[in-house]
């Protein structure tokens, strides 16, 4: 799918040459293990680098240069990945292929070097009003989780079955840990992505590799970094017996997530049984929980289900009235008992292969999304196609579909209403 080369110890270039796009898409993702303080800086970091730099004196300015590069896009973003923190820096452009004797590209990969390379600094540090407003809308984006009641819901599941532990903790980290952050550690932060951690580059467009390899190290000079991470994700000290909590705010419908934890992770072998297993429990329309609780029932708004493959948790998450919760969980934990009990059909396994297939097959449809699933799939295999995953789903059984949901073990139940659903807590 992707070419794959070492630039340097810790550096690699995955380039995918198609002619499928008119554009050419570049993404650097640096990794570090994630923590809460980290989080937080590399989340700051990610805004002082995208509003200020050395060469383009406002926002505005630098922004009228990228709309002159014929709208090209460029900007940074954070995320996580397991246990790992993900600080990314993404492009867009066209290509020059299609251009009449313009270099459009070239400037897009300096504009690149200087927002990694020349930030604005002053005595060595960057400007302090900037890194204050900066920090401010890092703390407005971590607030706005709470007017999003469905996000908010699901945080304090994570926080009570997960609490300190990758799966709780936000890519931004939380609002006292951005607060804390001090120019300094933005300053050391910086140096510590460009000479330490694990970098993977991608470019995927109508591109000439050689020439692509040539830019790459020509504009970034990067060095090797020894630094290794693991994939290893801590256990969680899960408790034996099912938790509750139910939890009343200002609001009409009630929010029911419930979690369930799984020894199948994204690295076993078995992962790909527990991605169907997944699709047909609440994963899609015609999925047990979709069917039974949304349709048949008519008892939620919406009912579905996700796999957290790399935390090895499942999540069941229903939008009810709060009068609801009980007969809703029971309906829940019905249809896994269905499911354990191998009452499966024929048709729910053909649909959710034909799902998941089409997913995986729309999602190449665009650059992006190539980029973002090689990046997750080749911590299996470097030599990932989407045809040999499709492969694996094609050979599940219902058997092993079964065997798989006796696997998952309900955890927590965490319930989030109004105040006329304070009589069920």
């Amino acid at each position: 799918m992707f070419q794959q080369f070492e630039l340097a110890q810790g550096v690699k270039l995955y380039v995918r040459p198609t002619e499928q796009f008119k554009t050419i898409n570049i993404s650097f993702k640096w990794k570090q293990q994630l923590t809460e303080e980290q989080a937080a800086i590399r989340a700051v970091l990610a805004n002082v680098l995208q509003y200020s730099n050395a060469e383009y004196e406002t926002n505005a300015d630098f922004r009228k240069r990228l709309d002159d590069l014929y709208g090209a896009v460029l900007y940074f973003d954070t995320g996580k990945k397991g246990a790992h923190h993900i600080f990314s820096l993404n492009a867009e452009t066209v290509n020059d292929a299609y251009l009449s004797n313009e270099k459009v590209v070239d400037e897009v990969f300096n504009l690149l070097h200087t927002v990694l390379f020349k930030p604005r600094l002053v005595d060595g540090k960057f400007v302090d009003s900037i890194v204050t407003r900066e920090k401010d809308q890092v703390v407005e984006r971590i607030q706005s989780m709470y007017d999003d009641k469905t996000r908010y819901a699901q945080q304090r599941l994570l926080e009570n079955i997960r609490p300190n532990h990758p799966a709780s903790i936000s890519a931004n980290g939380t609002v006292k840990a951005v607060k804390a952050v001090t120019n300094e550690q933005l300053v050391a932060m910086h140096q510590t992505i460009l000479t330490e951690d694990n970098l993977s580059i991608y470019i995927v467009g109508d591109v000439n590799v050689e020439e692509i390899k040539e830019k790459i190290a020509s504009h970034f000079p990067f060095t090797a970094r020894s630094k290794e991470l693991s994939n290893d994700v801590q256990a969680a000290n899960a408790s034996t017996e099912n938790g509750f909590l139910h939890e009343i705010q200002d609001m009409k419908q009630g929010k029911l997530h419930t979690a369930y934890r799984t020894p199948i992770t994204f690295f076993s072998e078995e992962f790909p049984v527990m991605q169907m297993t997944n699709g047909i429990l609440g994963g899609f329309s015609h999925s047990k929980i979709f069917m039974n609780v949304r349709e048949k029932e008519s008892m939620a708004y919406y009912a579905s289900s996700s796999y957290a493959s790399l935390y090895g948790l499942i999540f069941v998450l229903a939008g009810i009235d709060a009068n609801l919760q009980e007969k809703a969980v029971k309906l829940i934990d019905e249809q896994l008992k269905t499911m354990q009990e191998g009452n499966i059909t024929d048709l729910e396994i053909n649909q959710t292969k034909s799902m998941l297939s089409n997913q995986l097959k729309e999602a190449m449809d665009s650059a992006r999304a190539q980029i973002e699933i090689y990046d997750q799939y080749k911590e299996l295999n470097e030599s990932f196609t989407v045809e040999d995953w499709v492969a694996k789903w094609s050979t599940v059984t219902k058997e092993q579909i079964s065997q798989m949901a006796q696997k998952i073990e309900k955890e927590f139940v965490y319930f989030l209403s109004g105040k006329e659903g304070e009589g069920n807590e």
